[in-house]
């Protein structure tokens, strides 16, 4: 018997959740978009995934409300994708998961190193500051290489990526 495509008889928050981003793209979309990442050329050569995936996966993300399509340009016509703050509130279970893959998942070092920019204090395993004590908000948040991360991607959000960054602010 073949595995069910959602998860509708599970009482449960997190299936529900995962029904909306669970998909691997989607998550990295967010993830992206979390970085700054607005532009749908960037998304596709970042991601390096079919452009009729993304396009499916940002139209899911508007449509449930996490992310927003913004006209920036209107001849031709071309749109940003920005996150909401529905969907800024996946900072802290991205961020989790990521330094949970970055604990078990990686053997050189964790690639990207999040730093609270108010006291310099580097954000490690969760969104709390623990110099300050207090949640970091994600416009308080830079990110910036660390030793386990490659330089070989060539596309404009990797070498964006290999310099100090602050998160949500628009790259490249």
């Amino acid at each position: 018997m073949g595995l069910g495509k959602n998860y509708a008889g599970q009482d449960c928050s997190l299936a529900r959740a995962l029904e909306l981003i669970g998909e691997r793209w989607t998550f990295l979309v967010i993830r992206d978009a979390l970085y700054g990442v607005r532009r749908f050329g960037d998304f596709l050569a970042h991601l390096d995934l079919p452009r009729a995936v993304l396009a499916q996966r940002l139209q899911t993300l508007v449509d449930a409300g996490i992310m927003e399509r913004r006209r920036y340009q209107d001849t031709p016509p071309r749109d940003e994708y920005v996150l909401t703050e529905m969907g800024r509130d996946l900072w802290a279970p991205m961020f989790t998961l990521a330094s949970w893959g970055e604990r078990h998942l990686t053997a050189n070092g964790p690639r990207r190193l999040y730093f609270h920019v108010a006291c310099g204090t580097r954000l490690v395993g969760t969104t709390i500051c623990d110099t300050c004590r207090t949640p970091v908000p994600l416009e308080e948040v830079e990110i910036r290489p660390g030793p386990g991360a490659s330089c070989q991607r060539q596309d404009p959000v990797s070498r964006a990526l290999r310099e100090p960054h602050r998160m949500l602010d628009p790259m490249p």
